[in-house]
């Protein structure tokens, strides 16, 4: 990576379906980016099911983020992002967003959901510039360390439905437009 990038400039990436000898660069990405990381088993064990997908950002030929989805029948739903901390703010967190907003349809699905631990004021701020709103709090969520998560989604212009009339957490006074 070069370091001495200005800030607008992004890096060029190539987004692709995950293959199992990806697994080393993922897992060393996950590792470096949480606490409480998934292991190797966790992932196959997800990717196993019909409705999961992977995909993976190469930057300079390695594999510098991921991300694993749900397919749902209205919404994709987000169970894994990282990007591997030596390659973050250049862009390649916001493509892979993109791609996957690209997914979306006005006919089936029509939104992406995930969950973020309260604590991850990061990826919160992340997904709030990448258009997510956070819906509501889910108190106890995550059975590692008993944290608190709040639900975000995005949902494209002409989809009404909303999880919550009104944002229940910390960061609602910030999405007021």
């Amino acid at each position: 990576m070069n370091v001495g990038r200005t800030r607008r400039e992004l890096a060029r990436v190539h987004i692709r379906w995950m293959i199992r000898r990806d697994m080393p660069e993922v897992l060393a990405a996950e590792q470096a980016s949480f606490d409480y990381s998934w292991t190797e088993e966790d992932f196959l064990r997800c990717l196993r099911q019909r409705n999961c997908i992977g995909m993976v950002a190469e930057h300079d030929e390695k594999v510098v983020g991921f991300m694993i989805y749900e397919l749902h029948k209205t919404k994709l739903h987000i169970l894994n992002f990282a990007v591997h901390p030596r390659a973050r703010r250049i862009g390649i967190g916001q493509q892979m967003v993109s791609k996957l907003i690209g997914k979306l349809s006005s006919h089936r699905r029509t939104r992406i959901t995930l969950a973020v631990r309260e604590t991850n004021l990061p990826a919160q701020l992340f997904f709030r510039a990448q258009g997510f709103r956070a819906v509501k709090v889910m108190r106890g969520y995550y059975e590692d360390s008993g944290e608190d998560a709040f639900a975000m989604q995005f949902r494209i212009a002409n989809d009404a439905r909303v999880e919550t009339a009104e944002p229940l957490n910390r960061i609602a006074q910030y999405e007021e437009n």
